[in-house]
Parts: structure tokens; sequence; C-alpha cells
């Protein structure tokens, strides 16, 4: 059996119903300027289908709470949490309640991420709660935007994904998705697009016009037609509707929004002897109770000749000698393990070293230490150092400063490779794999370390060969010693007897 509602008068004065089963299967797009009567449509829709289908609404402005009285919707209030909305949406389909998500209290970014949430509950419900419910989204260009706005690019996104699932994955879900929007352009093309049944209504911007001409398969010169549509009165076309573009005077209502088109009323006319001046500038005693205390006078503005006198009676305060709280040896030591927990962080090779140096800036002050801390350069220095896995008193010696009088004329980033390379040269241990020499320089990318090691050799700064099994070997000619062969696809071993004697 079919089941139809009457959405009012067809042109000749025969009813326009609307196919409810097929509707649920193939979508509704309203459009309409303001004004032109498309909540009076929704609510017709929403009356009469009733007592058939489950409905939700998602109301930007709180106009069909008034639904609750006569039809039994309930009233669900947009600020709750995300979380909150996506657990009650689920409930709503598992014991098929209607309801109104009511959003009026809530800005712009706010009612698109309730909307998105409970959105995206109705969608992940349960495989056995997957019955029919129309879901109404007024003001739909406000959930599915086709261009970036103010809000945040998170909010946006998470909007959009929930209205492209309803138009375009929720009909297997039971779900019928029904927007409503006032401006056809500012809607995403991709959801109105899934549409197949269409209710335009009085337009006027010539972009509108089009795209409404478009998807009713109206010629250009037609579009015009749009214009001239009264309130109330809508182009019908769809499989749920008319197979023609059909015009349609929608019905009356029972229920209305709590909040109308403003009416034109006679001014008010003043009593004898009101002061209207003194009407709107004199609080009233309503209002006495919450107005702020009046803000004192301010202090009066010093001349010029008395500031010069504070300044020249101004004498600085005596500087307070603090004692130092730790040794050198201890402030030392302190910043090694700075650097060492930074160069352990497998986060900061993401990061470029002005991030990592007000980072080593925040962990000195949090331990106090005394005294200047470390410029940029030196930091550059002592942290590729640690890179390198040179402890705190290695890297001050005499074997240390060789080294690093041997990669002077290098560029800084390869100082940590080289670094890295005469330790183990220095230990006779194998040569690092590519993952060591990377993560040497402070990044993840053994392709990278290559290179730059073939930079370092064609700089001569080190020699490579490759052994019969092979396995690297990397001399330093500057020190004059070399690596023992390694697995350059090994993985990033630590070597041993860091700038120990021979």
């Amino acid at each position: 059996m079919t089941i139809s509602v009457e959405m009012g008068v067809a042109s000749g004065g025969r009813p326009a119903a609307l196919d409810l089963e097929e509707l649920l299967a193939t979508r509704l797009l309203v459009q309409g300027n303001s004004g032109s009567g498309k909540s009076h449509l929704l609510r017709r829709l929403l009356e009469q289908s009733a007592p058939h289908v489950q409905q939700v609404v998602i109301d930007p402005e709180g106009d069909f709470v008034t639904l609750a009285d006569a039809h039994g919707h309930v009233v669900v209030e947009g600020d709750n949490g995300e979380a909150d909305l996506q657990r009650i949406a689920a409930r709503v389909r598992a014991h098929r309640v209607s309801v109104v998500l009511t959003l009026e209290s809530l800005d712009v970014e706010a009612q698109m991420r309730a909307a998105a949430a409970f959105l995206g509950g109705l969608f992940e419900a349960e495989r056995d709660h997957w019955y029919p419910v129309l879901v109404v989204v007024d003001e739909a260009q406000l959930f599915a935007p086709a261009a970036a706005g103010e809000v945040s690019d998170e909010a946006r996104k998470a909007s959009l994904g929930a209205m492209t699932n309803l138009m375009c994955r929720g009909r297997k879900r039971g779900l019928a998705g029904i927007i409503a929007t006032q401006r056809l352009a500012k809607l995403a093309k991709n959801v109105a697009a899934e549409a197949s049944n269409f209710l335009m209504g009085r337009t006027f911007l010539d972009i509108d016009m089009a795209r409404a001409a478009d998807l009713l398969g109206l010629e250009r010169r037609q579009a015009e037609s749009f214009r001239d549509l009264e309130r109330g009165h809508f182009i019908a076309l769809g499989p749920a509707l008319s197979k023609r573009p059909l015009p349609i005077a929608i019905g009356p209502v029972a229920t209305s929004a709590r909040s109308s088109s403003p009416k034109l009323v006679p001014l008010p006319s003043p009593a004898a002897g009101d002061d209207l001046r003194e009407l709107i500038l004199t609080p009233a005693e309503s209002e006495v109770a919450w107005m702020p205390a009046p803000r004192p006078a301010p202090a009066p503005r010093a001349t010029p000749t008395d500031l010069l006198q504070q300044l020249a009676q101004y004498r600085p305060p005596e500087p307070v000698e603090v004692a130092p709280s730790m040794s050198e040896a201890e402030r030392d030591a302190a910043l090694a393990d700075i650097l060492r927990e930074i160069a352990a962080d497998p986060d900061g090779t993401h990061h470029p070293i002005a991030v990592l140096y007000q980072d080593f800036l925040v962990r000195c002050r949090m331990r106090r230490l005394p005294g200047e801390p470390l410029d940029l350069g030196r930091f550059r220095r002592r942290l590729a150092i640690a890179r390198a896995g040179v402890d705190g008193e290695a890297a001050e010696g005499d074997e240390a400063e060789a080294v690093m009088a041997a990669c002077a004329g290098l560029p800084e980033e390869v100082q940590g490779l080289v670094l890295l390379l005469a330790r183990a040269a220095r230990a006779g241990a194998p040569c690092p794999s590519d993952d060591a020499l990377a993560r040497a320089i402070g990044s993840r990318s053994p392709g990278r370390a290559r290179r730059l090691l073939a930079y370092v050799e064609s700089r001569g700064a080190a020699v490579c060969r490759t052994d019969f099994r092979g396995n690297r070997v990397v001399a330093l000619p500057a020190l004059g010693c070399e690596t023992a062969p390694g697995n350059p696809k090994g993985a990033a071993e630590e070597p041993a007897g860091l700038f120990a004697a021979e």
C-alpha cells in the first residue's frame, strides 16, 4: 500500500500528493529565499507524515520545537556534549522516538559540531535499529557550506562529512535526508546533487536561479519564473512528487513557529507630559538592581614638570647578590642531561633547530640553572655532540676538540654525522647504519643520511669503501682512523668506547 501525504494544491486544483515511501528512497531538497515559505513547507510535511514515520529535525533557530505539544516530538538541547549527543542519537534510533534538536543557543561553529555529532550518532546506529527516519535539516547551507568561512576547518569538515553521509549513504541505513536552504549557491554541490526530489520556491539571485533551473531541467530563460512565485508556492519535481515540473501551493499547518515575520503596528503616542528623552536615558527601577557601579573618576594626569621631577628623584634599586644554587660542574652536568633528553626525544627529529632551542631554554628555566644559557650557535654544536652520543666531559676533551676541528669547515647539519663516525672510528666499532646516521643529524630519512655522507666524502673529510660482503667502512683522514665494517641497512646500534683512549 502506498502512503501519500497531501502537501497542498497543484495547478488545476487537484491535490498535490507526496509519496512517502518513494521519498524515503530518494531524498528531498527545498530551496527558497527568506520569506518564501520554506519553513511553512517543512512544517506541513512534518505534520502530515508524523503518524506514519519517525522524524528527526535539525533546527538551528528553534522554530520546530512547537511540534512537541502537537505530535509528541522530544526536544533535545544542542548544548549537550558531542559524546552525549552521539549517545542520544543512538537511543533515538533504538527507541524510534521523533525528536527536534534545537541549536538556537549556540554560535555557528558550535551548531556545526553539535549537528555533526548527532548526525554521526544516527548514521552509526546498530544495524538492528535501521528503521526508516525522515531527517530534516533546516538552513542546510550552514552545515554543508560550499566554501570555507569563518569557522575552523575541523568543524567545517566534520559537519560537511556528516551531511555527505546523510545524503549519499544514509538510504541503506533508513535515513531519508530532507534539506532546506536559502541559497543553493552556498550549499555544497555533492550534498545537493544526491537529492532526486525538489521543491523550488521564490528566488531572486541569478546564480541561485541558474542552479535551480539546472536541477529541474529547465532552460535558463525559464529560470526567471522563480522570481514571480508567491509566498508558499513552489515548483515540484521528482519521483515522489511529479515527473514533470509542477507548480503547487502549500496547504495550511496546525502548529506555528515561536517566531514569525514582523508585522507593521502603529507607533505609540506619548502621553501628555512625557519627556521622550528622559524615558530612554533614565534607567527604570527594574534595571537599577543589575546595573554596574559607576566608574570612579580618573586620577588627574601628571604634568610634564611633575614627570621630570619624579625622574630626577628616581634611584635604581641596589642589585641583590644571589648565591649560586649549584656549582659549575653540577651546572655542566645538568646541561648535558638536558641536551641528552632533547637528543633522545623521537619527535625532535621533526622540529627545526629554533623550536628545539626554545625547548632547551624552557627546560633550563624549569631546572633553575644559574648563569647565562647557551647561545644558539653553542646549542647547535652541543646538540650535535649529544646526538652523536658524546657525554658532557668527553665533549670538552682534547679528542672531541680534534674531531670538531676536523669538521669545522663542514655545514652544521652534517657535523653530528661526522661526530658519530668519529666515535665509531676511535672505538674501532662497526660503521653506523644509515638509520643511526639519520638519527645523528636529527632526521628519520636514511636516504638523506646517505646523501650527506656522500657530501662529506666529496669534501675530503671521509673516505668510504665497501668490502666483499657489502659492509661499509668509513675512514677519517683528519683523525687517522677508520671504522670496522658495518652493515648500512642494519639497526641503529650504539657503538661503545666514546673517544676512548687507544
